[in-house]
């Protein structure tokens, strides 16, 4: 086929030229005109030269391919993440030294639990999973059996109370100087350490208190026995105690006091069986320190006289009191002489008329309280 008045390259004749300006087939051989066999001037057909170039090509379009697949993946495994350095600028890593005093400025665990729900990490249970297997396989339950019964316990007994004769601190509570026996089911006064000041042994079962409960316990100021079953009292048992400043006896079965050191300030002997009789003679005479005497509730006939001018407050009630000396609070010959100092005397709940002995209380800055008719 002729293209512009010249052959195309291949066509029988002509030269593969396109020039159309001049003879570019010079000195180039041509097929003669008139042949159709398809071959060059070399006598080759054109067609087997062109095979193998286009095998050339597409081998290396393929080659390219494959090789361009693992590329674009490796790039993107090598490829990472941008890092935010803003969040790095305040950070001083020159002068950085984490140690466990400055670990707290370092870590803040102020909201540590806000930021940590427990509530959310309980382990889940599925249904249908089975237990871990024991260690030893005998401790598991033989199916068809049923579990021994236990052995019955014999009957616990009250714990057994130590000896009376143990020292205090194995019985009671000792705290400093002060020894604590109260409700431990005594029966008699316990050795005390020989320092004891304060002694509490009250709600107890002591019946009698003998010469030697308290011997050598020259820091001894109060002893409280309140509640017990004291029904006598040696003679000796207080007189001997020269800080002794305070003897409290209610609520026991007194018949009648013992001797009182002079260095008494209170005596509390309420709700007992003391008579009269049961007190010595001018007991309270000498006792210029006793300032509260409380004898309330017992089978006293008379008030106890002389009563020494340091008592402030005398409590007689509910006792069988029935007459008054003129002579039992004021000095009947002294006129001028008051007792300042008490002003707290009861006497109600006797069947004493109080109105019949008006000369009984000249000095004393307030009246009885008790049946004034």
């Amino acid at each position: 086929m002729e293209r512009g008045g010249r052959r195309a390259w291949g066509q029988p004749g002509g030269c593969g030229c396109m020039d159309e300006d001049g003879p570019c087939c010079e000195g180039v051989p041509t097929a003669p005109a008139g042949s159709t066999d398809g071959r060059d001037v070399s006598g080759h057909p054109a067609g087997r030269r062109m095979r193998p170039l286009a095998w050339v090509g597409i081998a290396s379009l393929c080659l390219g391919a494959a090789w361009a697949v693992p590329a674009q993946e490796g790039s993107r495994k090598v490829e990472k993440p941008k890092v935010d350095l803003a969040l790095y600028e305040n950070l001083d890593l020159d002068n950085y030294d984490l140690t466990l005093d400055s670990y707290g400025d370092v870590v803040d665990l102020s909201n540590y639990e806000e930021l940590y729900d427990y509530g959310d990490v309980a382990p889940k249970i599925e249904v249908g999973t089975l237990a871990p297997r024991p260690k030893d396989p005998e401790a598991l339950p033989k199916v068809g059996t049923t579990a021994p019964a236990p052995k019955p316990q014999p009957p616990t007994s009250s714990p057994v109370r130590p000896a009376q004769g143990l020292p205090s601190c194995l019985l009671c509570l000792c705290i400093g100087t002060s020894v604590y026996c109260d409700d431990a089911d005594l029966e008699r006064i316990p050795l005390l350490p020989p320092d004891t000041t304060y002694l509490y042994a009250r709600f107890n079962r002591i019946s009698a208190i003998r010469a030697g409960d308290f011997t050598g316990l020259k820091k001894l100021k109060r002893i409280d026995l309140t509640s017990n079953s004291i029904s006598w009292a040696d003679a000796d048992a207080f007189r001997l105690l020269p800080s002794l400043q305070e003897l409290i006896l209610p609520e026991n079965r007194l018949t009648a006091l013992p001797e009182l050191p002079r260095s008494i300030v209170r005596l509390d002997a309420r709700l007992n069986r003391i008579p009269s009789t049961g007190l010595q003679p001018e007991a309270f005479r000498d006792l210029k320190q006793l300032q509260f005497l409380h004898l309330s509730d017992n089978q006293l006939d008379y008030v106890p006289t002389p009563l020494p001018e340091s008592l402030r407050s005398l409590h007689l009630q509910n006792n069988n009191i029935q007459t008054m000396h003129k002579d039992t609070f004021c000095d009947s010959q002294d006129h001028s002489h008051i007792r300042r100092a008490l002003e707290d005397i009861r006497l109600d709940g006797n069947p004493i008329n109080l109105s019949l002995f008006p000369n009984a209380y000249f000095c004393l800055p307030r009246l009885p309280t008790g049946r004034f008719a």
